[in-house]
This record gives structure tokens, sequence and C-alpha cells, in this order.
């Protein structure tokens, strides 16, 4: 039901904190491990590689993502996260910060990032391919529909789902059944807004876990960069219950009069949460070029 975030493993105090978490997390029956090349300039794709060690990686589900929009750049980010993850396979991997229109065409385009995933997994490094994007449904959507006139699958989707984007500009409204329609696996993030949606001080972090996993989700993936955020997640899980209709439209009028305008969404409002928007250089040299003019 929860999956454990990489972006906040890389803010433990220390990697012995965040093997604590990981190994916590996976003791207590969470699997889904998620992570990023770009996260803390590897921190967090080592750390984790560092925690699971002695046994854990088989018994995670492991999943990273790269932001290379060619081929070159994607093939070499590929191989240092196994590198830093310390496995010769990932379980998933996700083409990261699909947030701009023109990013599906990059990667679909002739030397694009598309050639680095099929080579990639044509040689054993991952068993299932995804992408990412937390700016606008509309993006996600135009991805697939390149996928698709390339005749090319993917088999996940993460992307933000929670109590504020119900109102605003909503993925859960526009792409969620999309995802359903095509049988693909959903990945929800963001459940609290990286702590934004809190601030609103309509709802309380559980009340937010809860919202996330009552959706038709694969995993529900939230950061925790102390062990009390972890035990917060445990938490909600054992006391999570399906929500009916009325529950739900019960929780949303507490958030519906502030997340009209997206202000506690800021991954969709501004560029705060945009790694490949402030370090146009992961994206490799011509997407890069291409963005500077």
């Amino acid at each position: 039901m929860v999956g454990i975030g990489g972006f906040h493993i890389g803010k433990a105090r220390n990697v012995e904190e965040a093997t604590r978490i990981v190994r916590g997390a996976i003791d207590a029956g969470v699997n889904f491990m998620d992570n990023c090349w770009d996260y803390h300039d590897g921190q967090s794709e080592r750390w984790m590689g560092e925690a699971l060690t002695g046994g854990y990686r088989e018994k995670a589900f492991l999943m990273t993502k790269i932001d290379g929009r060619d081929r070159k750049t994607a093939a070499k980010q590929i191989d240092e996260s196994l590198t830093r993850l310390r496995t010769d396979r990932i379980d998933l991997l996700q083409m990261h910060e699909i947030i701009r229109m023109e990013d599906p065409a990059a990667i679909f385009a002739e030397g694009g990032a598309i050639e680095a995933l099929e080579a990639t997994h044509k040689a054993g490094k991952f068993r299932h391919v995804g992408f990412t994007g937390h700016k606008s449904p509309e993006i996600l959507l135009e991805m697939l529909r390149v996928a698709e006139a390339h005749e090319y699958r993917f088999d996940t989707v993460q992307m933000p789902l929670n109590v504020m984007d119900a109102h605003y500009d909503s993925f859960e409204k526009l792409v969620l059944p999309e995802l359903a329609r095509r049988e693909m696996g959903v990945l929800g993030m963001k459940p609290l807004g990286s702590g934004e949606i809190l601030k609103a001080k309509g709802v309380e972090a559980p009340e937010c876990l809860h919202y996330a996993m009552n959706l038709p989700v694969s995993v529900v993936i939230t950061g925790c960069e102390n062990e009390r955020d972890l035990e917060q997640a445990l938490a909600a899980v054992k006391s999570f219950a399906p929500m009916d209709e009325a529950q739900v439209a019960a929780l949303l009028a507490k958030t519906a009069k502030v997340a009209g305008n997206g202000k506690y969404e800021l991954y969709k409002t501004s560029h705060r949460f945009d790694g490949t928007h402030n370090n146009p250089q992961w994206l490799g040299a011509p997407a890069a070029q291409a963005l500077e003019s």
C-alpha cells in the first residue's frame, strides 16, 4: 500500500538512519523502493544501495528514474544508477520529470532515450519501464499518445495524487481513468505534497495518506526522512479502511476552498520541484541546448 520515497531517504541525517528506514520498512512488509539518478547528487541511490545489502535487495521491488533525453545520456545514467544501487538489475526504470510538452518527442526522436531503454532492457538491466510527471495532466497524456504512435508500451506512470490535486488541474480526473483503461500500473506520489498540503491546516497526514490509498493505485509513495515518518506511514496503512463516496466527499470538502489555485501544489505552479529545469544538463546536451534556445 505504501512505498518509500527516494528523495527523502537522501535527506536522512546519515547513511545509518537511511538504512534503518529502508530496512525497517521492509521488515514491516513494505517492498516498494523509489529512487532517482539525480536525487542529492546520487546520495539517495548510494544510501539505498547500502541499505539493501545483507539480503534486503531480494526482498525489495526497486525502482529508479533517469533524466537523459538522448540515448548516450540515458544509457550512462542507467549504468551509474546500477552501480550506486549495488544491483545488476532494476525492477522498474522510469523516465523522470516529463514536465514539458516537448519531452515525449525528444525521448522518442532518432537517437533519443527510448533507444537506450530498448537496448538496456534487452541486456537485462531492468524489468519494467515507466515515466513520471508532476506538472500537468496534459503532458502525461501527450506522453501516452506519442508512445502509442511509436507502438511502445509503458508499464507504469507515476504522478501526484492527493486531496488537493482533485480540485485543480487534476491528474486523478484526467490521467487516472486513462491508465485504468490501458491497464497500466499507477504510482501515486506526493500524498502530502512534500508537506505543503499540511500547511493549509484543513487535513491531517493520516487523512491525506488514506485518501491516496483509497484511489485505484498500485502503490502510494511517501517520503520518509526519519523513523517517525516511517511509523506514520505504517500506522496509516494499519488504520486504513476503504472509504465510500460520502466519506471521500467530506474529506475533499475540507480542502476545496484552498485548493483552487494550486497554492499548495507548487510542483504544478512553480519550478520549485523541477530538478531538470534548474539543472538542464541532466537532460543531456541536445535537450539542454534546446531549452536554452
